[in-house]
């Protein structure tokens, strides 16, 4: 038997078969071949049309089915990973009433900041574990006020991971992560947060049905089965926002433990089970995976958004054929790059620096003796003191970190950038090589909050190799000195 796992991402949407007993890897597919599209009427906006991600899971779907060569009668159920935060907006019917509005669309953060002002921030912090920021509940905020006549025909409110679910078992639901997610999570009361839409204004009767994140949430329906090529009548068992499915992915559910994603945005995913933060604005709090009311377990996320889109603008830019090529250039290059760094902050506001815009910056470039190969290391050194630096913001808000696992993808295949996180952290991180979409597909076989076999197919499948802090590293914290001191003056003068 197997399971299915669907990554619905703004990129693309991935899905992967893996073995029902072992969790081993069958085979994982990616739709559609070029990005999606991301619309913007206006600076700012990012909105998607859901029905497009529905049409790439069917076609992953059966492209998946058709290349493994398995029978999909075996397939027996299935879990759901998704891109966090956005707002989709349905009517009676189930059709959606506009197009989602999604992670990076900026246009309620005037919304959120008001709100955090006015319901007061000692309140947000102490129910909401966050301020209400530019999130789904603000979102939907915009909506009542912008568009009056798509908010008086909503039946209900659902993130994209619910709108791909309603897809498959024709039922409206929601769970509680991911009303957290949209801070629409009472932490303190342990129910929806009606006291922020009531400030809204928003009727809390637009909230979906809440269900657990490990049951059975609706059945594969025959219309869906016929679109996707799915039995009729297996389940989905698992839904997740894409960070805390990640850490799920590589096997972080404890307090201590740490998952760190190096892809277009940077994120360090924290797990603890200490729900007190002086830092509601520029650290995020979920519910994580396995969150309960009497073992309440938080992710504490971490956004940098200026990490690998950096590094792949230089490989745009510089007329370098690949990554690869990219990382060898940097290992001729010793530490610090010849004093020069890079300041990496150049994809708009950075939540870590309380939504300032830093901009990318190369400081101290000389041109009689540095050559590309010193701006390629230095942007991996730069993102990697940005992780660094982002760590000592979780651990001066008492996050604990005992271990740090990331994917065999994107930053963290190059040895510089894991062992200058390492040596300055000083941590080992270890290298998972899984996904989102695998991770959402083993998810699909928890039942009842027990994770011995996942974590078990975890280590037996995936485990790739470890990072240790180097013995020297007085070189590293030398560098990142320099660069910190470089990035406090340009702080200063915004």
């Amino acid at each position: 038997m197997y399971y299915i796992g669907y990554d619905i991402g703004s990129s693309s949407v991935k899905a992967a078969l893996v073995d029902a007993d072992t969790g081993k890897q069958i085979i994982v597919v990616n739709e559609p071949e070029t990005e999606m599209e991301i619309i913007a009427h206006q600076p700012n906006w990012a909105e998607q049309d859901p029905t497009l991600w529905w049409k790439h899971v069917c076609n992953a779907t059966k492209r998946a089915i058709k290349e493994s060569g398995i029978n999909a009668s075996k397939i027996s159920a299935i879990g759901i990973s998704y891109q966090m935060h956005g707002l989709v907006v349905v009517d009676k019917d189930l059709n959606p009433l506009r197009n989602a509005i999604i992670w990076c669309d900026s246009r309620a953060v005037e919304i959120g900041e008001k709100a955090f002002e006015e319901i007061g921030k000692n309140k947000c912090a102490t129910r909401l574990l966050n301020s209400p920021a530019n999130f789904t509940a603000s979102k939907l905020k915009w909506v009542r006020d912008n568009e009056p006549d798509v908010y008086n025909k909503i039946y209900k409110y659902i993130l994209p991971g619910d709108f791909i679910a309603m897809q498959f078992t024709g039922e409206l639901n929601t769970t509680k992560n991911g009303l957290s997610e949209g801070i629409l999570w009472d932490f303190k009361n342990d129910e929806l947060a009606s006291f922020l839409l009531e400030y809204y204004g928003v009727n809390e009767d637009l909230t979906p049905t809440i269900v657990s994140n490990f049951t059975s949430q609706g059945l594969v329906t025959e219309k869906a089965s016929t679109a996707s090529g799915l039995p009729v009548g297996i389940p989905i068992n698992y839904r997740a926002g894409d960070q805390p499915n990640n850490a799920l992915s590589l096997n972080v559910f404890n307090h201590g433990e740490v998952a760190a994603t190096g892809g277009t945005s940077g994120v360090v995913y924290a797990v603890t089970n200490n729900v007190q933060s002086k830092e509601t604005s520029r650290i995020n709090h979920f519910a994580h995976v396995n969150y309960t009311q009497k073992q309440p377990v938080l992710g504490k996320l971490l956004n940098i958004n200026g990490a690998g889109i950096q590094y792949r603008w230089l490989k745009d830019n510089l007329g370098v054929n690949s990554y690869d090529e990219m990382n060898k250039m940097a290992s001729n290059i010793s530490v610090g790059s010849n004093g020069l760094s890079l300041i990496p902050f150049g994809n708009g506001a950075e939540r870590m620096f309380n939504n300032k815009t830093i901009g990318t910056h190369f400081c101290n470039l000389n041109l009689n003796k540095h050559t590309k190969a010193h701006l390629v290391r230095a942007a991996l050194e730069g993102i990697a003191f940005s992780f660094a630096y982002g760590m000592q913001i979780l651990k001066d808000d008492n996050t604990a970190i005992n271990v740090i696992r990331a994917g065999n993808d994107n930053l963290f295949r190059s040895a510089i950038f894991s062992e200058t996180v390492a040596t300055l952290i000083g941590h080992e991180i270890e290298i998972y090589n899984t996904t989102g979409a695998i991770g959402a597909a083993r998810a699909a076989g928890v039942y009842k909050g027990d994770f011995t076999a996942f974590k078990n197919n975890s280590s037996a499948n995936d485990h790739v190799k470890t990072y240790k802090p180097l013995k020297n590293k007085i070189p590293y914290v030398t560098a990142y000195e320099k660069w910190r001191n470089e990035l406090e003056i340009i702080l200063k003068h915004k």
